[in-house]
């Protein structure tokens, strides 16, 4: 499949809930579950699409992705970022970060996050850089 541009009306990154940090950009929920834990800033959006099905969790990484993979597929990415552009129109902030509730800083985990990230990038040509603590691990997680 020939790769897509992606929008420059739209600058992705990821993080999970207990990382993020309002100057970061417009928080997103791409879970299933809101978080059960106090946040110390406003989640006023979620893409159900970006949330993968309960019972992937229970599958091998290689199962995961293909199932999560496959989702995405059918879903497109014009409808992903025509969901994704609204929130940023509402918001007039390019800049959305997706979240989740995996911690990444332990190499032996794994999130939907990252992906989405990757498929994101192979479908769109654009980038969607970790802003966890472990962002290099991922890619180098500056906004500038």
């Amino acid at each position: 499949m020939q790769p897509r541009k992606g929008s420059s009306l739209l600058t992705l990154f990821t993080n999970r809930y207990q990382q993020f940090q309002p100057t970061q950009g417009v928080p997103v929920r791409i879970t299933l579950g809101a978080p059960r834990f106090k946040l110390r800033y406003t989640l006023a959006h979620s893409v159900r699409e970006l949330a993968p099905q309960r019972e992937y969790f229970s599958k091998s990484l290689p199962e995961f992705t293909t199932a999560y993979r496959a989702d995405l597929d059918q879903c497109g990415v014009q409808r992903i970022a025509e969901r994704l552009k609204q929130i940023a129109e509402i918001e007039r902030d390019h800049r959305l970060v997706l979240l989740c509730f995996e911690d990444l800083s332990d190499p032996a985990q794994w999130c939907h996050r990252r992906v989405f990230a990757a498929w994101w990038k192979e479908m769109t040509g654009d980038t969607v850089r970790e802003l966890g603590p472990m962002a290099g691990r991922y890619e180098q997680g500056t906004l500038m």
